[in-house]
């Protein structure tokens, strides 16, 4: 059995906490690991390999944090899309690279699952259904009336229908009823019985997959087309297949389940911060590096960050969609990215700006190296506070060691590369007219 792990998502309603260019599934917010990391750790143990679906800019956050697990013996391959087209595309790309009649366990990325012996029973069930031609998902034992989810209605094993959220009246009647389920977005399926339906019941999402897989740069990592990806409808699985196939089952399962969609369901399962000093204070979610002192309020969740503030009542905080809505409009980095952020080659910060200036600190891994690239708008100033950079300046290469120094002028083309063994870290002070991130002519990757 293969596990399809979905990494999409930017996990705008856990704002600012969750950034495009690091979405809630690579936070570390249970006992130093990840979502992701989790999911890949519980699924490890009951799949051969895995396949792990995302974009560019998560793929190397996935495989830092899978390097960070040291698991023995594990076994990945990875499809990164260039943009989201939902999990019905998504799940086909997939399917196509693995054998038909593969199962593939589809997982979201994002996911908290407590109960992980009841977690393993219903997969085994599903597996065994999945073995008879069905197509399988999981239905989640609702403990109350949430108006957040979708909903399974099953007699048995049998879906009878899906339903759209509901109000709240609704989804009480839901509970009430004891044979509706919340929709957890994982399923089980032959790999070649999923094409077959979603080519019967979605044939244009089918047909124009195909097309981009066959079109894609395929050797250790699956590479999808721009042009090819934007071609295919965008559509989730639910609407392209579940909802339209007579080979779907359900799989009730009472497994410790959360989505974490919200400050509210993350209070569920995260307590506040340790330094957090409480004065006729009660029921805050309160999580921030900082000393944090609070008087007489109740109720409330504060998510502080090293560059945003967030403040909400409880029940309230689904708003936050509202204010990454609107520093969008802005045009503020803040829905994107922390103050310091993860690329491929390692991490810069953010340590100050201001107008005409910029100050970094950045750690290059062992055996990486920046773009070659050059800047219209700034020049640069790089100390190596330790390691060894090896710097291209235009047609020159030299080192760089411990306190010393080098100088890139605006327009130059330049590149910092770590050849050593250990992180090479340096300070960089950007100075110039314009010293927006934008502001890269990349030469060469």
């Amino acid at each position: 059995m293969t596990n399809i792990i979905l990494c999409g998502g930017a996990g705008t309603r856990l704002w600012p906490l969750s950034r495009t260019l690091m979405p809630k599934q690579f936070v570390k917010l249970f006992e130093a690991e990840s979502l992701f990391q989790k999911t890949v750790k519980r699924n490890q143990k009951i799949c051969d390999s895995q396949f792990i679906v995302s974009n560019t800019e998560q793929y190397f956050l996935a495989l830092d944090q899978i390097d960070e697990l040291n698991l023995k013996n594990y076994k990945a391959r990875y499809l990164l899309e260039p943009l989201a087209r939902n999990t019905a595309p998504a799940i086909a790309l997939s399917c196509f690279a693995v054998d038909k009649n593969e199962i593939v366990l589809v997982t979201p990325s994002d996911h908290l699952i407590k109960d992980e012996i009841a977690y393993m029973e219903a997969v085994n069930t599903a597996e065994a259904l999945a073995i008879s031609d069905m197509l399988v998902t999981f239905g989640i034992t609702p403990h109350y009336p949430e108006t957040g989810f979708g909903y399974i209605e099953a007699e048995g094993e049998d879906v009878l229908s899906f339903k759209e959220k509901p109000n709240i009246i609704t989804a009480q009647s839901y509970l009430d009823a004891g044979n509706y389920y919340w929709n957890s977005g994982m399923f089980c399926f032959k790999a070649g019985v999923f094409l077959t339906e979603l080519k019967k019941h979605s044939p244009k999402i089918y047909e124009t997959s195909l097309l981009a897989y066959n079109n894609a740069k395929i050797d250790e990592i699956i590479r999808i087309s721009h042009d090819d990806m934007a071609n295919i409808p965008e559509d989730s699985i639910d609407y392209a297949v579940m909802e339209k196939s007579n080979k779907v089952k359900v799989i009730p399962s009472d497994i410790a389940w959360s989505d974490l969609g919200s400050f509210e369901s993350l209070n569920e399962e995260v307590i506040s911060s340790d330094n957090i000093i409480g004065i006729g204070s009660n029921n805050n979610l309160i999580l921030s590096p900082k000393q944090v002192a609070t008087i007489d309020v109740n109720d409330l969740i504060i998510i502080d960050t090293a560059d945003a503030l967030l403040v909400s009542k409880k029940g309230s905080s689904q708003k936050v969609k509202e204010v990454v809505k609107i520093l969008k409009e802005k045009n503020s980095e803040l829905p994107n990215i922390h103050i310091t952020a993860h690329r491929p080659w390692g991490t810069y910060s953010i340590l100050d700006e201001s107008e005409g200036y910029k100050v970094k600190r950045i750690v290059v891994k062992p055996g990486k190296r920046l773009s070659l690239q050059k800047h219209h708008h700034r020049s640069e100033h790089w100390i190596v506070v330790s390691g060894t950079a090896i710097v291209t300046k235009g047609t020159e290469e030299y080192s760089v060691k411990a306190n010393e120094s080098t100088y890139i002028p605006r327009g130059e083309i330049h590149r910092l590369e770590n050849v050593g063994e250990i992180p090479l870290v340096l300070i960089e002070a950007q100075v110039g007219e314009y010293v927006d991130e934008d502001d890269i002519i990349r030469i060469e990757n």
